[in-house]
């Protein structure tokens, strides 16, 4: 054990190791280390409390590898305030969305997060089409249609809703459990935008549906409501968000374009 001393005279610099008293390793010049609480640098001579023995003891000043000391608590106070610092972070993102969230009108419906403020998007009017005839399908209201093949597509060359971000973020309040995402349109040469398209088998008259995705992130905010947002930047063109279920022909669309 190292010789003790209870002296306070002479100029010292004391260094707390943190607020709850955590452990440093205090670095002799051999190489080892003693596990301490805080310490204080006496002229020649080093002052420290030994959290093994539970007692204030001195060691001189030429035994310590001061500045490997130094270094080590100076790499935790950096990695505590680091830590401080993300956790300040995400508390003030996390009040910032539970704001957000609250903004979230209660109908049913997809909202484009602009600035600080909720845009809600009208719904857009999708029409089955085939070689025959061209029926407009109502939201939830799946409508009859013939086997074969045939297109689910929007009127206009394009979205009266244009955003300039390339990772535009929307709330997405769902009218029931059902699939969702976002879509890219494909332009028709004759004019609108091409959905999705259809097959539908003879006898069985299952739907095969297929439409080009997008990557997002997905996150569960309340009830029934989503956030969600691309996970890569989109490129210029024609997009929809889409709520249906499998098989059913029953989307309901919000289209915008990003520019």
């Amino acid at each position: 054990m190292f010789p003790r001393a209870f002296s306070r005279a002479g100029i010292f610099f004391w260094f707390a190791i943190a607020a709850s008293a955590a452990t440093v390793r205090l670095y002799l010049t051999d190489g080892t280390y003693q596990l301490v609480r805080e310490y204080e640098v006496k002229q020649d001579r080093v002052r420290f409390y030994s959290t093994e023995r539970e007692e204030w003891e001195e060691i001189p000043l030429d035994m310590i590898d001061l500045n490997r000391t130094k270094k080590e608590v100076a790499e935790r106070e950096a990695t505590v305030a680091a830590d401080a610092k993300a956790q300040s972070e995400e508390d003030a993102a996390e009040r910032q969305a539970a704001k957000e969230v609250g903004l979230v009108p209660a109908q049913d419906g997809v909202y484009y997060v602009h600035g600080e403020k909720l845009e809600p998007i009208k719904i857009a009017e999708s029409k089955i089409v085939n070689n025959k005839r061209r029926s407009v399908l109502k939201a939830l209201s799946p409508v009859p249609f013939v086997t074969g093949k045939q297109t689910l597509e929007l009127d206009g060359d394009t979205a009266p809703l244009r955003v300039a971000e390339k990772r535009p973020e929307f709330y997405f309040r769902l009218s029931a459990e059902e699939r969702f995402g976002i879509i890219k349109l494909t332009p028709i040469k004759k004019g609108g935008r091409l959905v999705e398209k259809l097959e539908v088998i003879p006898v069985t008259k299952e739907v095969n549906e297929t439409r080009e995705e997008v990557d997002t992130f997905k996150k569960q905010v309340g009830d029934l409501l989503f956030k969600i947002w691309p996970e890569k930047d989109l490129e210029p063109g024609e997009y929809a968000l889409i709520q249906y279920t499998e098989g059913k022909v029953n989307p309901q669309v919000w289209d915008f374009s990003v520019k």
